[in-house]
């Protein structure tokens, strides 16, 4: 039911901006009022939808005025119901897909300009097509759109050679709170007017503002690439492998861990998959090398020459590289199915979190020891990004239980276990997937009132009245 000051502002926007502009019909608001795990479930009264910055800025100059309450909405992928609603109404969704313009592509200066709606994979295509590429993807690319990357700093496979969504935004635009426009697409070397708005939008999961469009850094196109897949015994053989490498080369762009038990939920999941390599293995790697000049030593050769060295030294039990593109995109598809294959066998918490890179192998095997011990029935893994410190770390709930009532007793339990041993290594309980309203308590429970202050003055400074996406990784009160 929608408040009257909510009617006000749909009725506004309709007025100037079409009946397109608001959408008030509850079977097409219910896909969005729940996040894409399905775990958070709001309530809006309407979805405005602006077709450019200045509709955007429009649209929240409106809510403002009359006190209601935005949380802005990209792709809706995330994974710590950062886009969610609360589900007492209060707030509209301002959603950005109709924004899906790439105002422009500079290949000689290597960069894009995209707005917030444009689809990741859409891009990709995009500056394909001029020989260049943006260097970061992750599995939900055929959904998740550029602002919702660039506010949740988003990180994926490739963060190994090129960093998060932070290191490849070179500018911003954005409505603020109060429906001011910050233009700030000019890709500058050097900017030194006080703070960086930039680096304080991106990430901030739309509680400073609405991320409109994004200066994006382009690489040159792939020229050629290969794809590698290898069992070890544990994470300590696969760390020493990605040293090695490292060592030997940068042309490394993937260095992914993850457990035979993920790899087997993978295979159960989809009946055409095939496991990569005869016979039993403990861990697994999968390695992805990439030359984007001729004349550079051919990727697959560039495997081969540093994983025999690590087979005969017995870092690598075994090995195989790829032999052709779709056999490559085979090994992919397996690494990219894990989180759908487990959500496949039944309820489980899962853990976007890091740790140090050196104590990643270490934290995997005896954080899942540890969650299995204390919390019995359980199955506990990690998989990720070696070269990143990056662990997906989920605790599967016992075989047969009741997903709601396993939720509902578990989870004040396991996720401050997982997140206090993070805390003991040194790491960070978000790693990509940002804080949303899954790690808000969790955030201010294991954070320092120092890193507090400092996070709630900068909202109370942006958004005083507490109306851009409340209720997300800070509360003001």
């Amino acid at each position: 039911m929608e408040t009257t000051a909510q009617a006000r502002v749909i009725d506004a926007v309709r007025a100037r901006f079409g009946a397109r502009a608001a959408i008030t019909d509850p079977d097409l608001l219910t896909p969005w009022q729940s996040d894409w795990r399905g775990r958070y479930h709001g309530r809006a009264a309407a979805m405005l939808m602006p077709a450019d910055t200045a509709q955007v800025a429009a649209m929240v100059a409106l809510a403002a005025a009359h006190h209601v309450p935005l949380v802005p909405q990209g792709g809706n992928t995330g994974m710590a119901g950062g886009a969610t609603p609360s589900a007492d109404g209060q707030a509209l969704i301002l959603s950005t897909r109709r924004m899906a313009a790439i105002r422009r592509i500079d290949a000689d200066a290597n960069l894009a300009v995209a707005e917030a709606g444009v689809v990741l994979d859409d891009l990709h295509q995009a500056v394909r097509a001029v020989g260049r590429r943006f260097p970061l993807t992750l599995g939900a690319r055929g959904s998740a759109t550029i602002g919702g990357l660039v506010s949740t700093n988003a990180g994926g496979t490739q963060v190994l050679r090129f960093g998060t969504m932070r290191a490849l935004v070179a500018g911003v635009e954005a409505v603020l709170p109060d429906g001011s426009v910050h233009d700030g697409l000019a890709a500058l070397k050097k900017d030194n007017r006080g703070y960086d708005l930039k680096e304080l939008l991106v990430g901030a999961e739309g509680t400073l503002g609405i991320v409109t469009a994004a200066a994006l850094k382009l690489v040159p196109a792939v020229a050629a690439r290969a794809v590698a897949w290898a069992g070890v015994a544990d994470p300590a053989d696969a760390l020493a492998l990605l040293r090695r490498m490292e060592a030997a080369t940068d042309r490394i762009e993937s260095f992914e861990i993850l457990p035979h038990s993920c790899l087997q939920a993978v295979l159960d999941h989809l009946p055409a998959a095939r496991a990569p390599l005869a016979g039993a293995q403990a861990w697994h790697v999968l390695i992805e090398a990439t030359s984007m000049a001729a004349g550079e030593e051919a990727p697959q050769a560039l495997l081969e020459r540093l994983l025999a060295p690590a087979m005969e030294a017995g870092l690598v039990a075994d090995a195989v590289i790829a032999a052709n593109e779709a056999q490559a995109e085979a090994f992919w598809l397996l690494r990219d199915s894990i989180s759908a294959a487990e959500r496949a066998q039944g309820p489980a918490l899962q853990h976007d979190i890091s740790v140090p890179v050196e104590a990643m192998p270490r934290f995997m095997v005896e954080a899942a020891a540890a969650c299995e011990a204390r919390f019995p029935g359980v199955h506990a893994s990690g998989f990720g990004h070696l070269g990143d410190g990056n662990v997906h770390f989920h605790v599967r709930a016992p075989a047969g239980a009741d997903a709601d009532a396993w939720y509902a007793a578990e989870t004040g339990r396991i996720t401050p276990f997982v997140h206090d041993l993070v805390v003991a290594a040194g790491g960070s309980i978000s790693a990509e997937h940002g804080i949303g309203q899954m790690k808000r308590d969790e955030l201010a429970r294991l954070s320092s009132p120092a890193r507090m202050a400092a996070l709630r003055a900068i909202k109370a400074a942006f958004d005083p009245d507490g109306i851009m996406n409340p209720g997300k990784i800070v509360a003001l009160a």
